[in-house]
């Protein structure tokens, strides 16, 4: 196949599931458009819906200039509404955006010259970190070769940090005035050693902000926004305000250094939209589960918003098919990522997230990710002779040996394509050709001849090795949490999860996979239904009980205060969104512990203000339960007094989603839907076995068949290993399930 055949012809027209799923047709006119795109590491994802029909894209993502990948996205989408861009932007309600742009600047170091102002003191203490902070960020082989591990290089050097006179205690109260003198002298330093920004983490800021406000009144003071140039001026306290004075202070660092470079090409993307007929503003995804206004977000908030959004779209999965356990699996193109959902809701966030190398504080929606895609590289271990996958990846570019884009090194996608899983003329739906033989050669030459196997052979043990790995996180990261992954129903989301589902399904013997019709863009799906919302979070140290005194009163007056607090500034946000304070659904979470305890639990509170003793005791019970289903119920110690550390008020506007309405059940085999037949190898135990191909939009509801078996849709391939029986339902979905072996035995 010659190279400008196998190039990515973005507006290529493709079927939509829309028209033949009951969905609603794609209309010529469609009106009150909704557009979501997600930015991945090889591909870029938008899910686009309009009177009920959805459609969806992937187009590569252009690292170079995320614009560019952006806007091929939209004219995918409108080529498959049959309009053009201009007039589908004028009709669309909503576009959001899940961005990688702020990581990609803190990964590739590209940030501005920042100065750090911290209390006199403490200057050190972004270098001192935490006792593992040179771990932070890295695989676990890694942080083991305690011989070469380093710390990362600090994104604000040694020089640019400086300490001024001024001290506030835990409790908020001023132990030495701010030196206004001092800070003037500081400042014009850091300038002169030039410093473009600033970043304010003063001591327990968080407890009383009224030195940071007046350190970032003397910048304004000093450089008012009207002078070329102004510096951006970063202050802690509104970035994070919570306890923990590492983490709070390089929460802000990061922040600052993505903010330009999201600040500048978001400030493009958004232009260009509204050049083109986009009349709202552009709605940004954020890692809290929710999305809110450009102008209206932190660039802290956009890391890992992707994934995020996936959590989401698999919360509104269990709630349609009513089920409380699920694994959101996403096997992308450079990672895997996952994140258990149980009781229809989010129910994990990480609040020491750690963002390339660096751990951060925050409300973020916890998902596990590990460099094991599509496009993770297969290696040899010289010194060991061993196969490896990942956690290097190709990328989009060069990508995968059979992209034939000048890629070398083997990857999980052309194993794939060796086994006979992937149809290299119907890869993406035929919008890309894959070389099969350069992907067999490399195969051949960098793994199997080291190895001393066919090709065949090394090109099953890297799909099987990458499954093993994508099983091992899940069983770990279930198991921690103290659930059984054998009670879970896996989401296969990503371009390539619907071909491995089954094969980490089984490594952690769940027994059921599902493959939503849109699972190739699922984290864009995810964020079509997100509500605008918002965390708003305080420290403040509230006791509840006492130690060996059960019945003292505990501090009500206290805890309303904070709530009050905090839905005051809810409401105030909101309504600069255009919310009215009675579209505002409001959840609150509270961090508690016994005692003297170092980690506090999070546990929801059944109410928003506590009025009585009784309620009061309902909140204790709460975390009681929830402690002791984390813990154990021998570990929960009542009597040593129970305080609460951080209050974390959930807003939010409910956001409509798409509904899947129902197709009649025709039942039958699906053979209506065979295209034909290839040689595919399923391992020693099966071989090179010839399998029946199904194309996906040929399927009907009830159509149910045992593996093995593949089926090809326009943005993906699934997978039916033996053993398992795939079953499309009334909504379009793959329901993959494995027989049992009393089945198998049948």
């Amino acid at each position: 196949m010659a190279n400008h055949q196998r190039r990515f012809r973005p507006g290529h027209p493709r079927t939509s599931p829309c028209r033949d799923r009951g969905i609603g047709p794609v209309r010529r006119q469609p009106v009150n458009h909704s557009i979501d795109i997600d930015v991945g590491g090889t591909f870029t994802d938008c899910f686009a819906t309009a009177d009920g029909a959805w459609v969806s894209a992937k187009v590569p993502t252009t690292h170079h200039d995320l614009s560019v990948c952006f806007s091929n996205a939209l004219e995918a989408i409108a080529a498959r509404f049959g309009r053009p861009v201009e007039e589908m932007l004028a009709d669309t309600g909503v576009l959001r955006y899940s961005t990688t742009i702020g990581i990609n600047a803190l990964i590739e170091r590209t940030g501005p010259k920042l100065g750090l102002i911290t209390t006199r003191g403490f200057e050190d203490t972004i270098f001192v970190g935490r006792s593992r902070q040179w771990g932070d960020g890295l695989p676990i082989e890694q942080i083991r070769d305690l011989a070469v591990i380093r710390k990362p290089e600090p994104l604000i050097p040694r020089n640019l940090v400086v300490g001024i006179r001024e001290r506030i205690d835990s409790a908020g109260t001023v132990l030495m005035p701010l030196d206004v003198d001092d800070v003037r002298e500081q400042v014009q330093t850091l300038v002169d050693q030039g410093a473009t920004g600033f970043v304010l983490a003063l001591l327990w800021s968080f407890a009383n902000p009224a030195h940071e406000l007046a350190v970032h009144d003397i910048i304004r003071e000093e450089y008012p926004d009207t002078y070329l140039g102004n510096f951006p001026v970063i202050c802690s306290h509104q970035v994070s305000p919570r306890v923990g004075e590492y983490a709070r202070t390089m929460t802000a660092v990061v922040d600052a250094y993505t903010h330009a470079a999201l600040s500048d090409q978001l400030f493009q993307i958004g232009e260009m939209c509204r050049h083109r007929g986009y009349r709202r503003p552009l709605m940004l995804v954020h890692n809290s589960g929710g999305s809110k206004k450009l102008s209206r977000t932190r660039a802290i908030d956009t890391h890992a918003a992707g994934p995020a959004a996936g959590v989401f779209g698999t919360t509104t999965v269990a709630r349609h098919y009513d089920l409380d356990n699920l694994l959101f699996t996403d096997v992308g193109g450079t990672s895997f990522d996952i994140a258990v959902v149980s009781g229809q809701k989010i129910s994990s966030y990480d609040f020491r997230p750690i963002f390339d190398r660096w751990r951060v504080q925050g409300s973020f929606v916890e998902t596990k990710s590990i460099g094991a895609g599509g496009g993770s590289i297969a290696w040899i271990d010289d010194s060991l002779g061993r196969l490896h996958v990942g956690p290097r990846s190709a990328g989009s570019m060069p990508g995968p040996v059979a992209y034939d884009l000048g890629g070398t090194e083997p990857t999980v996608t052309d194993a794939d394509l060796v086994l006979g899983m992937l149809d290299p003329d119907y890869y993406l739906g035929g919008r890309f050709g894959l070389d099969v033989e350069a992907a067999a050669a490399a195969i051949r030459d960098r793994i199997a001849k080291p190895l001393g196997i066919d090709e065949l052979e090394a090109a099953w043990r890297i799909h099987h090795l990458a499954n093993a790995i994508m099983g091992q996180e899940i069983f770990t990261e279930v198991a921690l949490k103290g659930y059984d992954p054998r009670e879970f129903t896996i989401v296969a989301a990503g371009g390539a999860g619907p071909a491995h589902a089954c094969g980490y399904a089984d490594f952690v013997g769940a027994r059921r996979v599902l493959a939503l019709p849109f699972s190739s863009v699922f984290c864009a799906y995810g964020s079509s239904g997100m509500d605008v919302m918002h965390i708003y979070e305080r420290t403040r140290r509230i006791a509840l009980t006492r130690f060996m005194q059960p019945d003292a009163a505990a501090d009500i007056d206290a805890f309303n205060a904070v709530v009050d607090e905090l839905r005051a500034e809810a409401q105030r946000d909101f309504a600069l969104e255009g919310f009215t304070a009675e579209e505002l659904h409001l959840e609150l979470e509270v961090d508690m512990r016994f005692g003297t305890q170092l980690n506090a639990t999070r546990v929801r509170a059944p109410r928003l203000r506590l009025e009585s003793t009784a309620d009061v005791d309902e909140l204790c019970t709460a975390f009681i339960g929830e402690f002791s289903r984390q813990f154990s119920a021998e570990a929960a110690f009542p009597a040593a007094g129970i305080d609460i550390q951080e209050l974390h008020l959930r807003a939010w506007v409910p956001a409509e989603s798409l509904t899947l309405p129902p197709t009649p059940t025709v039942g039958g085999d699906g053979s209506q839907a065979i295209t034909g037949h290839r040689p595919v190898y399923w391992g020693t135990a099966l071989g090179n076995h010839t399998t029946p191909v199904y194309r996906h939009e040929r399927l009907q509801s009830g159509n149910s068949f045992p593996g093995p078996a593949i089926v090809e849709a326009a943005d993906t391939t699934i997978v039916v290993p033996p053993q398992w029986v795939l079953t499309f339902d009334e909504y379009g979905t793959c329901v993959l399930e494995r027989r049992s072996e009393q089945e198998d035995q049948r």
